[in-house]
């Protein structure tokens, strides 16, 4: 078992929830706080198309974490792209993930596909940089430790539900993104038509890891080229 780091939340705040406001909240099953700990060894890299129990094929990523302090059962949950950076060869795994729907899109994910590691419950969400799958899923140890904050007593040795994956970073986005602006881009993509139209940070806005198509991906990192809007 890796050493113990600071865990981070999944949840909304006011202020993000109400920038969503007018689209679905995702499933009725929230995330908890997750923790960050030093990753395992790096597997090589395999077919990077991973494809969705629905039969969709994604191979982009968006997955938040909390870059603010918050205490959660007596622990401070903050863990930004900083935190990464500032780890062992700035790679950790992604553990405390407790929604289904979250848990199966990394268990899709494949080594060397990319996510935007989007800062969540803060003062301004948004994308921040990009990471990289280093290490795909595997069970998630957090769920049988009755110490942690993402223990699960349902979840039994011989049958784990809950699974994490290991990423790396990659590299600071050349600008920071907001939320605000590609909800902009979204309402214009969604009246009008645009690769943002059904993106699901705003049609699955609560769920911490979502899928990414190639053409979301590529316009939202061709934003870090521009002016803010």
């Amino acid at each position: 078992m890796a050493p113990k780091r600071r865990t981070r939340g999944a949840a909304n705040t006011t202020k993000e929830s109400e920038a969503l406001e007018g689209s679905p909240g995702g499933d009725a099953a929230q995330e908890a706080p997750r923790k960050r700990k030093r990753a395992a060894a790096t597997e090589k890299p395999q077919d990077q198309t991973g494809v969705s129990s629905s039969g969709t094929t994604f191979s982009h990523w968006l997955m938040k974490s909390e870059p603010e302090s918050r205490i959660e059962n007596g622990v401070d949950v903050k863990f930004g792209i900083e935190d990464l950076k500032a780890l062992p060869n700035q790679t950790s795994c992604w553990d405390g993930v407790r929604n289904y729907q979250a848990r199966n899109f990394m268990r899709d994910m494949k080594v060397g596909q990319q996510a935007f590691f989007y800062h969540s419950n803060c003062k301004e969400p948004g994308i921040a940089g990009i990471i990289k799958i280093v290490k795909e899923a595997y069970v998630d140890h957090t769920q049988f430790d009755k110490k942690d904050v993402h223990y699960d007593p349902s979840s039994k040795p011989e049958n784990p539900k809950w699974s994490m994956v290991d990423v790396k970073f990659e590299r600071m986005t050349k600008r920071f993104i907001p939320l605000a602006e590609l909800k902009k881009y979204h309402l214009q993509h969604k009246s009008k038509g645009g690769p943002l139209s059904n993106m699901a940070l705003f049609t699955r806005a609560r769920l911490s890891v979502q899928p990414l198509t190639t053409e979301e991906f590529d316009f939202v990192l061709s934003l870090e080229d521009t002016d803010a809007v």
